[in-house]
């Protein structure tokens, strides 16, 4: 139902409630004034009854005397003594005989206020009349007239003021159903405007509303609706971006609310707080249960009072991880808390201090060898030419290592350079695994190994030849040189993607203690350093594996193989 059938309803029915009570009342009221009226003229018989009585004896022969004074002939007297028995009624020849009158209603009436009236059949005639009863000290007289057609039209109210009362009720509702309407119409206008924005649907902003108080609010109102709105567009494009950039970044950000509730948190940020609450939570919440955060949770609740925007930062090491924890705390006590895993810089140092370290001791171990074997044959000019040949070809050997050596720490700087000094192309992986299997052809024979592979000749990607070729070949080398003999090598594709091939290099061999997985890709990082030495490995080949697994946008982790052996998992991305 619209508003201005609501307000027309409501006006309809509280007219039509006065109007009606006011009718009601002006009708009974007039209706009462004409049976005054008529009650005074019966008084006034009963009264004249009354008087003739007080100057006669009250006798049947006296009582019927009275009658003719009246000039009603149709006007019906009934005379009774104080406890209600009739002695007189001029409408029964043998008044004795009738009933007790105590129980009438108008005796009733009379009784309790000196005089009654009542409209009624009588029991006695079976006609309606009009009864008066007046009590006197002695007895009580009552008059009556004939209920008819003329005793009805004197008592009737004059139909003019019902009629009158219609027409204004009319001229009202026809006034009110204008003025509702009208009030109404731009509140509609403005029901139709919020329901539209309410939907999303699209807006009419140039509504046009009446000239009134009522209308200037209105277009007030729009005005503002469209400020508003523009400016809720800015904020979404703002918040969108915001959120956007959470998402995607590599920091872990988590958003509270005062009472420590989440408001909003990225998955690197629910990540990190189930690690350091040794817990995989759905929610952040039991970070502020993490005994090393304790003093963020201090900082937190200390600042509730001040009210004033701080920060607290500070690093936690766990399991061989490095975190760097920040909070700031704002003014409206909300609080943000950002936690950045900086094992990896850590690792970056410890590690460049290792890496030069191992450089250095790589180095000088093959030139100090070099120098010991030419020192002796300089020292000694008269040394056995087979032990001159001896030293030089061991010289020689130390100098091959040192040349592999240098070889690697170059690839692993080109790899560091990445795309800066590397060419990319469309690469068969079948064709250079096939490669790499004919140039250790002889090594996998003389250690009695097995290699079987699922590649096909439409593997390919768009990378570089000679970096592919390094994957497989230090893979398998490190195979050669640590699994031990009559191995089998098993080299997959197991699963592509629209973006990635998917693969295993797994073997069946000695396989390497948990402890060592997670630094096998370090760099110079050997799991048994004399025996590498002695093998001629330099400690790179794995690093530079994992340098060009990470070049061409894959990833890669080691695990042990079910039942012994050492399995790589590692991905390359197509193009």
């Amino acid at each position: 139902m619209r508003l201005y059938h609501k307000l027309f309803l409501y006006f309809f029915l509280l007219i039509l409630f006065l109007m009606a009570s006011i009718t009601f009342v002006q009708y009974k009221r007039e209706q009462n004034m004409h049976a005054v009226q008529l009650d005074a003229q019966l008084q006034k018989y009963n009264s004249l009854v009354a008087n003739f009585l007080t100057e006669r004896e009250l006798h049947p022969d006296t009582l019927g005397q009275f009658v003719a004074l009246f000039p009603e002939t149709e006007l019906r007297v009934t005379i009774t003594d104080a406890q209600g028995n009739v002695l007189f009624d001029s409408s029964v020849t043998e008044s004795e005989k009738l009933e007790n009158h105590s129980s009438r209603p108008e005796f009733i009436i009379a009784r309790k206020k000196g005089s009654g009236r009542a409209i009624r059949l009588s029991a006695t005639t079976g006609k309606d009349y009009f009864y008066y009863v007046t009590k006197f000290p002695d007895y009580y007289v009552r008059s009556a007239l004939p209920y008819n057609v003329e005793l009805r039209s004197l008592l009737k109210v004059n139909s003019f003021f019902f009629y009158f009362m219609v027409t204004i009720l009319i001229l009202a509702l026809l006034t009110f159903y204008l003025i509702t309407r009208n009030f109404t119409k731009t509140i509609d206008r403005m029901r139709i405007f919020t329901e539209k924005a309410k939907n999303g649907e699209e807006l009419i902003t140039d509504v046009e509303f009446p000239k009134d108080e009522l209308g200037e609010i209105s277009s007030n109102m729009v005005m503002l609706y469209k400020q508003l709105a523009k400016t809720k567009d800015e904020v979404n494009n703002e918040r969108e971006k915001l959120i956007n950039h959470l998402y995607i970044s590599q920091e872990g950000l988590g958003i509270f609310s005062e009472d420590k509730k989440e408001v909003l948190t990225n998955q690197v940020f629910i990540q990190y707080a189930g690690f350091l609450s040794d817990k995989n939570e759905a929610t952040s919440d039991e970070i502020f249960n993490v005994p090393e955060l304790a003093e963020i949770n201090a900082f937190i609740d200390e600042n509730k009072i001040n009210r004033q925007m701080r920060r607290k930062e500070m690093t936690i090491e766990k399991d061989s991880r490095f975190f760097f924890v920040q909070c700031i705390v704002f003014q409206d006590n909300t609080f943000e808390i950002s936690i950045n895993d900086v094992t990896a810089q850590e690792h970056e140092n410890e590690l460049k201090r290792e890496i030069t370290q191992n450089v250095s001791h790589e180095l000088k171990t093959p030139v100090s060898t070099i120098m010991g074997y030419m020192e002796s044959i300089l020292d000694n000019p008269d040394l056995p030419k087979e032990r001159q040949a001896f030293f030089i070809e061991r010289s020689f050997q130390q100098a091959q290592r040192l040349s592999v050596l240098l070889q690697d720490i170059s690839t692993l700087n080109r790899l560091d350079e990445k795309e800066k000094v590397i060419d990319k192309e469309v690469c068969n992986l079948n064709y250079i695994l096939q490669e790499v299997l004919k140039d250790v052809a002889l090594e996998i024979e003389d250690k009695g190994y097995k290699v079987n592979h699922n590649f096909h000749n439409g593997l390919e990607i768009k990378g570089n030849h000679s970096h592919i070729y390094s994957i497989f070949r230090n893979l398998i080398d490190n195979a050669l040189a640590y699994a031990g003999v009559n191995v089998q090598i098993d080299i997959n594709c197991y699963r592509e993607d629209d973006r990635f091939y998917y693969f295993t290099f797994s073997d069946n061999g000695v396989g390497v203690s948990e402890e060592h997985l997670n630094r096998l890709f370090e760099r110079f990082y050997r799991v048994d350093k004399g025996r590498s030495r002695k093998m001629g490995g330099t400690g790179l080949g794995l690093a530079i594996v994992k340098n060009s697994v990470i070049y061409h946008k894959g990833t890669i982790t080691a695990k042990n193989t079910p039942g012994g052996g050492l399995t790589f998992v590692f991905s390359l991305k197509k193009y």
